[in-house]
């Protein structure tokens, strides 16, 4: 490609463009999380996040500062693997994360928003902190950065095995909520634990729904017009599927089952499609993770590594 043939630059900003503002929602979701809740509630839910919550509360340092220092180190093992963009998106993660976190402590204190002489406000923080902590990474891993520390080795861990992000990040997480047992006592240890829980769920909730291979299984089972909801699907929603052999556990006649498997934005549309041609018709709709194939990207090397 010559130059004049070259994209215009912002071309490529408007590609990049979504990727970035994901890394700036995610931190600023994580770090309320981290201030509003889970720092406020002495409740070190593993990571740098986790040590900076420990070395506040016993040293008075600022979470932000230190999380950031505590990230460093690992920025050199997330660009040995995962190449100099990922080292810029992780920088950018943690830097967002960093600033975030001491702006908001700045503004609102590092108090939150609870009595925490009632001890079910410790509880509710572990877990609106770990859905917001959740939520907030997994926007940013969705960008393909992270939030720096611990959230680096999970992405290795979870690249090289089966292991999920959100569980990687759980499993790598558990050594500094125990030691947490010796500043704040086990009680905290446990409701960090709960916080790692959600947060680990929310993770994976955030990243598969953004994901393009993010789908539902769809089982429909109907007495009339199944020929006019295959058609259905083929033309208005672009979708093909397999007919399987089924037999009604009752009547034992023959009950052929539609599966498809359809965009998660396309739900709303086959429920409608299927209402209208049986309103009696039994309809399963479950999660379908990593789909693969026609209408959902192809196969890459990366995906049988």
């Amino acid at each position: 490609m010559t130059d004049s043939e070259k994209k215009p630059w912002y071309v490529a900003f408007w590609k990049k463009l979504p990727g970035y503002l994901y890394i700036i929602l995610g931190s600023f979701v994580t770090a309320a999380g981290l201030v509003f809740f889970i720092n406020p509630g002495k409740i070190a839910a593993g990571g740098v996040s986790g040590i900076s919550t420990i070395l506040f509360h016993t040293l008075g340092w600022d979470p932000g500062v230190m999380i950031f220092i505590l990230s460093i180190p690992l920025f050199v093992i997330g660009i040995a693997i995962f190449g100099k963009t990922y080292g810029i998106k992780s920088v950018l993660g943690t830097v967002f994360l960093s600033g975030f976190t001491t702006i908001l402590i700045r503004i609102f204190g590092a108090q939150g928003f609870l009595d925490y002489n009632d001890s079910l406000s410790v509880l509710l923080s572990a877990v609106f902190g770990g859905v917001l902590a959740g939520a907030g990474m997994g926007f940013v891993l969705k960008s393909g950065a992270n939030t720096g520390g611990t959230d680096i080795l999970a992405q290795i861990i979870s690249r090289y095995t089966p292991i999920s992000m959100g569980m990687a990040l759980a499993i790598v997480d558990g050594v500094i909520i125990f030691s947490s047992i010796f500043v704040f006592g086990i009680t905290s240890a446990l409701y960090a634990i709960i916080t790692v829980y959600v947060t680990g769920i929310m993770i994976d909730k955030v990243v598969l729904s953004l994901g393009k291979n993010y789908a539902k299984t769809v089982f429909i089972i109907c007495s009339r017009n199944r020929e006019l909801i295959q058609k259905q699907i083929l033309e208005q929603l672009g979708h093909g599927g397999t007919i399987l052999s089924g037999v009604g556990m009752y009547s034992g006649q023959d009950r052929p089952v539609i599966m498809t498997v359809i965009k998660n934005n396309k739900i709303t549309q086959l429920n409608r499609i299927v209402h209208k041609a049986d309103p009696n018709a039994f309809v399963i709709v479950s999660d379908a993770y990593n789909v693969l194939g026609e209408g959902f990207g192809s196969i890459s090397k990366s995906d049988i590594d």
